[in-house]
């Protein structure tokens, strides 16, 4: 019986394994065999050449750049998408009656607009003559803005772009977590007299820390995958102060052909990656309380 179920386990798994070992394996150990290799339009046969394309990657100047604004974004878009997902999740969070239905709906909804259709929406909305922001601007007496083609402002338009379209994705996951604490440790709380203040520090933060550490993972990992809102709205300019490091990688490999240095670039960010969820884990992770 027990072998049974263990093969029946297995034969669950299996059609998940080989589609994870075709479309996610493979890619991987492809892209750090030909890291290793010079093959783009001038070398159309791979050659071999060890470890000259990461010398070359850690020369430009253009990749410390890339990496750059794509720690720039990170930093800003997580805190501020995760303080507002938390935020608006206590409050939605409220006996608010069948209302709630609503808010949660409308909060939600810019995350299932498809990429492409609200970067073009964004596109719009940050147009320098007919965009809704600098119409406010000037309304309030400030000047007009060249959002997406400022070097000083472009970087910014995409980061509030990428808030306002992840931010109730996250939301949703905090208040799935607030809904599993139980409501007797607030009612304890307020026999005691704690204010909501203590209530959250002392009940909700550390209720939530399986929770928030889980939307912390998912949020460094979106934030070093994005792409198509740089894509649509600013093609990595002006100047390469929007390329990020998918769209870098996106340049070499398929505008300009050059599969060694593709591979090698997707090589040193998959393993940056895994380093950055690997120290999230070992830092914060075991600092993670889970009820039992």
């Amino acid at each position: 019986m027990k072998r049974k179920f263990r093969f029946t386990f297995y034969g669950y798994l299996l059609p998940g394994l080989f589609f994870m070992a075709i479309f996610t394996f493979l890619p991987i150990f492809m892209s750090v065999y030909f890291s290793f290799f010079r093959w783009n339009i001038s070398s159309p046969t791979p050659t071999f050449t060890w470890f000259s394309n990461y010398a070359q990657v850690f020369k430009a100047p253009l990749f410390w750049l890339v990496l750059r604004n794509n720690l720039i974004y990170a930093f800003t878009t997580i805190p501020v998408s995760m303080a507002l997902a938390l935020f608006l999740a206590i409050l939605i969070n409220q006996r608010m009656g069948g209302i709630r239905a609503f808010y949660r709906g409308s909060l939600f909804y810019p995350t299932m607009i498809p990429m492409v259709a609200a970067a073009m929406l964004w596109v719009w909305i940050l147009n320098p003559g007919i965009g809704i922001f600098n119409y406010y601007l000037g309304f309030l007496g400030f000047p007009k803005i060249e959002w997406l083609y400022d070097m000083r402002y472009a970087l910014i338009g995409i980061i509030i772009m990428s808030i306002w379209k992840n931010f109730g994705y996250y939301m949703l996951i905090f208040l799935a977590g607030l809904q599993g604490i139980p409501k007797h440790y607030y009612e304890a709380a307020s026999i005691e007299g704690a204010s909501a203040w203590s209530q959250f520090r002392y009940i909700t933060f550390p209720m939530l820390a399986p929770t928030t550490l889980f939307v912390f993972v998912v949020a460094i990992i979106s934030s070093f995958q994005v792409f198509d809102q740089v894509f649509v709205m600013t093609q990595g300019g002006p100047g390469d102060r929007t390329n990020v490091l998918v769209f870098y990688i996106y340049q070499h490999a398929f505008r300009f052909w050059d599969m060694g240095m593709g591979s090698t670039l997707t090589t040193l960010f998959i393993l940056g990656l895994l380093v950055s969820v690997y120290l999230v884990f070992r830092v914060i992770g075991r600092r993670v309380y889970y009820e039992v």
